[in-house]
């Protein structure tokens, strides 16, 4: 049995070890999305990052990529905020200095103490202009479960066995949990499949229950606003909601892109995102249909890119910004549960990115092969992390058959 690491540092080191008609919805989503599209979309990305674009932290060493739309010119490699608590956050000033220039956060992180961490990293406001700060909404989409289920438990037994088979149905059609295209990447993450896709199969009869609800703009309002406190800045450069969006459906919400505006004429936010780990491509083309949605996040990696690739391209012409995260965790985790690794993944990533590196480094790097991908997500536990999967900024290879 794997044992529990008492510290940061302990679990840490064992990680380097294993490293070897026309509703509210639908008018909204359009008239929203088109003027939001005009307000925000910029000039098309330059084939190779140049002088145009906005510009933090340059430094010689580090290789930059512009996040669509937004201008951004982001590092290649960015700072994920699973590790990073306010007892282990000192050694990103390392990064910072190689040219790091973007932080990943969310309340969900050690509930909130991730944001304290940056907060604490970036000292006030002495560091402030140096990166782009990204943060999420947590939570969002069991907002709209919630309101689901509440309707579902009051409905006579047969109509919540039609349900539950429509739910089913839905899932089997779209194969969002097929072998390949989704595996876990944390503990649990299988368990949110289901209350998503009732609530999908709800909204047929029950949708106009729950949109307008003012939870979900108390909610979103709530979020950012405390997670500013928290990091102790008056803005962030990009707002992921939903953090985690498990189907298409859920960015339909018209309040995320009220809320959304609201905040941003308030200043404090800039850019609208949403993160993914299940059922990426399906995220990623709802986002890019929408317009308003400047960058989307999500589950990309050697595994399961056959599947996105085509998503990843649409968005690019449309000058949607695509970060790829958990692109290591498919060849090594830090996740106990998930432990170990199926040997064929990493033998896999072995096959295609020549070279004698650590299977995470050339899942990072074959990623970033993709001139469609603005950077990557790094999970940067310690001084080591930093410096061998920072050397990966603008690495080249040739890309062997899998």
């Amino acid at each position: 049995m794997p044992r529990a690491y008492r510290t940061k540092p302990e679990r840490a080191s064992a990680i380097l070890r294993h490293h070897k008609g026309m509703d509210r919805r639908t008018f909204l989503s359009r008239t929203a999305g088109a003027g939001v599209t005009s307000m925000l979309a910029a000039a098309p990305a330059p084939k190779t990052p140049g002088a145009s674009g906005e510009w933090r932290n340059r430094q010689p060493g580090m290789a930059y990529r512009r996040l669509g739309r937004t201008g951004m010119m982001i590092s290649e490699i960015l700072s994920g905020g699973d590790p990073i608590r306010t007892n282990n956050y000192d050694h990103l000033n390392l990064a910072i200095e190689r040219g790091l220039n973007y932080l990943d956060m969310a309340p969900a992180y050690g509930r909130g103490d991730c944001e304290q961490a940056y907060g604490k990293l970036l000292g006030g406001s002495a560091k402030r202009g140096k990166v782009f700060l990204t943060t999420k909404v947590s939570g969002f989409t069991g907002v709209r479960n919630q309101l689901y289920k509440e309707i579902f438990d009051a409905l006579p037994a047969a109509k919540q066995n039609a349900i539950r088979q429509l739910a089913g149905e839905m899932v089997r059609e779209r194969g969002v949990d097929k072998p390949g295209y989704f595996f876990d990447y944390y503990p649990g993450q299988r368990n949110q499949i289901g209350p998503a896709y009732l609530s999908n199969a709800m909204a047929r009869e029950h949708a106009h229950k729950v949109d307008g609800s003012a939870k979900f703009r108390e909610f979103m309002t709530k979020s950012v606003e405390d997670s500013l406190k928290r990091v102790g800045t008056d803005h962030f450069d990009l707002v992921m909601c939903p953090h985690g969006a498990c189907t298409p459906e859920e960015l339909d919400i018209p309040e995320i892109v009220e809320t959304f505006q609201r905040l941003k004429k308030q200043g404090k936010v800039r850019f609208l995102g949403v993160t993914s780990h299940t059922d990426p491509a399906g995220i990623l083309r709802k986002a890019t249909a929408l317009g308003h949605y400047d960058a989307v996040m999500m589950a990309y990696n050697v595994i399961n890119g056959g599947y996105l690739d085509q998503a990843i391209r649409e968005a690019a012409a449309k000058n949607i910004g695509v970060i790829g995260m958990k692109v290591a965790m498919a060849v090594a985790t830090h996740h106990k549960q998930l432990q170990p690794v199926p040997q064929w993944r990493i033998d896999k990533v072995n096959r295609i990115v020549p070279g004698e590196m650590k299977p995470p480094m050339k899942a990072y790097l074959w990623a970033l092969q993709n001139p469609n991908i603005s950077a990557v997500v790094s999970n940067l536990w310690d001084e080591t992390f930093i410096r061998e999967n920072l050397s990966l900024a603008g690495k080249k290879v040739e890309l062997q058959p899998a």
